[in-house]
């Protein structure tokens, strides 16, 4: 109740009391902090907010988060966490992002002078900036020139860094790797508590990234058995092959075997679909809880009414949708995500809207309502219009990329590279790039002779039916090809000139 108040009186200042003195750190005209959380690995179906959600999941602090914010239905971040966390830190899709070298993977190499990390231009013009949890680039963070405060988990594996929920160890302010106990989720928003709480002289940002709730799902204790009899739990219609409607290296995808009670069990945890499910549900009861508390935390300093806050992930992942229980392919039960913004003022509070946005949209975004200048071309949209005015209606196609470990000029053969050490692309999957249109959304799969596709997300949202080998539905493919090169030649892809051509039947 006090939190819905506080909107109440903050609009009646902004109305009728703007020439007021600034008087505490909730002063409606200072510019607002940024509290950006960023999950790993979590579908939008894991939100009970989501129409797509299971019926037994419960998240109602995220949804609280929805019902005073706007909820994106349709959103997208990178095909898998580390090339996500790069397009979130320049603001561009893959093919344009300089600077990173994947080839001793997975250590990374940045060249500072080329990969630029937006938060410095924060931090130049007056924010503190602050990372807390997951770093899965180069570990030179670089603390002290990007971020004021840094509590860091680097993905390195064993002993190093310790694993993704137990036993971490941790880089506190560019220190070395410090071991901690307790659960990551639980720390995290332990630690951003703590530094939300600080005496700010500045407006602030922080990135919070959880690793919840990546593989291997773990969740904490006190959730180890809240959904152990949750359901109903269905099989996906495809999730075993096979799929001949679909490119080459889909038509016999397989993770999944059936046990013989004919129950299917993933060859990578060996858990039946529904412990699988339940397990990997139970991992975002924490997150959820992690949001109630940084809110309070929040409200009880006074800052909630000077803090957009945003609530996404890094990319989604399957429970057996197409086979699958992995991120990178292009199909939304493998990478769609929850998408949440609640401004300060509380405007728009409770919308839902339909177009499709993705990650980098966030940061042009942040920009505007910081009143920073954006420092080099970015490939993301300003939500702020619609934002504030829900009813705008944006006719955009929204673009998406997988290209695996390659970046930038690394992307302009235009076609899939098998990786040497690998033998095939990130994880058996091919690259390809899909545009969202309204309900449609094309893919074209970068191999030579291979067929497209083509779904009606609307009536299809398990994207079962390709529309692409109808020849009815050449023409609109055609008209989706096309938005998808000129959003390419817009910035400045140079695969442009080298897609392969697509077959059609």
């Amino acid at each position: 109740m006090l939190r819905y108040i506080s909107m109440i009186l903050l609009a009646i200042c902004i109305a009728g009391c703007s020439d007021q003195p600034e008087e505490g750190r909730e002063a409606s005209h200072k510019k607002p902090n940024i509290l950006f959380i960023f999950t790993d690995d979590q579908s939008h179906r894991t939100v009970s907010a989501y129409e797509d959600a299971l019926s037994w999941a419960n998240t109602p602090h995220i949804d609280q988060l929805a019902q005073e914010g706007i909820r994106f239905k349709h959103a997208f971040a990178g095909p898998w966490c580390a090339p996500s966390r790069a397009m979130v830190l320049s603001g561009r899709y893959l093919h344009g992002i300089e600077g990173l070298d994947f080839t001793d993977y997975p250590q990374i190499k940045e060249d500072h002078e080329i990969f630029r990390m937006w938060p410095q231009l924060f931090r130049e013009n007056g924010y503190t900036t602050a990372v807390i949890g997951k770093w899965h680039l180069a570990s030179d963070y670089r603390h002290g020139t990007v971020w004021d405060h840094s509590i860091i988990w680097e993905r390195l594996g064993g002993a190093k860094s310790g694993d993704y929920f137990r036993n971490q160890k941790l880089r506190f302010d560019g220190g070395d790797f410090t071991p901690v106990g307790g659960h990551s989720t639980d720390n995290y928003t332990e630690y951003a508590q703590d530094f939300i709480n600080r005496d700010h002289e500045k407006p602030w940002m922080l990135w919070l990234c959880h690793d919840a709730v990546h593989a291997p799902f773990t969740p904490a204790d006190r959730h180890q058995e809240s959904y152990a009899n949750a359901g109903p739990i269905e099989t996906p219609a495809d999730i075993y092959p096979p799929r001949p409607d679909k490119p080459r290296y889909m038509q016999n995808y397989s993770m999944f075997e059936p046990a013989p009670d004919g129950v299917p069990v993933d060859e990578r945890q060996q858990l039946p679909l529904p412990k699988l499910v339940q397990k990997y549900h139970s991992g975002v009861l924490s997150l959820d809880e992690g949001v109630r508390d940084l809110v309070d935390t929040l409200e009880k300093s006074g800052q909630l009414d000077n803090t957009i806050i945003v609530f996404t992930s890094d990319q989604g992942i399957a429970m057996g949708h197409h086979g699958m229980e992995i991120k990178v392919a292009p199909y939304d039960d493998n990478i769609r995500v929850p998408y949440i913004v609640r401004l300060p003022d509380g405007r728009s509070s409770g919308t839902a809207i339909n177009m499709p946005v993705n990650v980098i949209d966030l940061i042009p975004t942040f920009f505007d309502y910081a009143g920073i200048d954006l420092p080099w071309e970015m490939h993301g949209t300003n939500l702020r219009p619609i934002l504030e005015n829900p009813s705008l209606v944006w006719d955009r196609g929204l673009l998406q990329e997988n290209f695996s470990r390659s970046f930038g000029s690394q992307t302009d053969v235009g076609l899939t590279i098998v990786d040497p050490d690998e033998g095939l692309p990130n994880q058996n999957v091919d690259w390809w790039i899909f545009l969202r249109y309204g309900n449609l959304k094309y893919i074209t799969t970068l191999v030579p002779d291979e067929i497209e596709e083509l779904y009606d997300i609307e009536k299809d949202p398990r994207e079962l039916k390709n529309l692409a080998l109808d020849p009815e539905n050449y023409e609109r493919m055609d008209q989706m090809r096309k938005m998808m090169l000129e959003e390419l030649q817009r910035t400045n892809a140079g695969l442009v000139e080298n897609l392969p051509a697509p077959k059609r039947l």
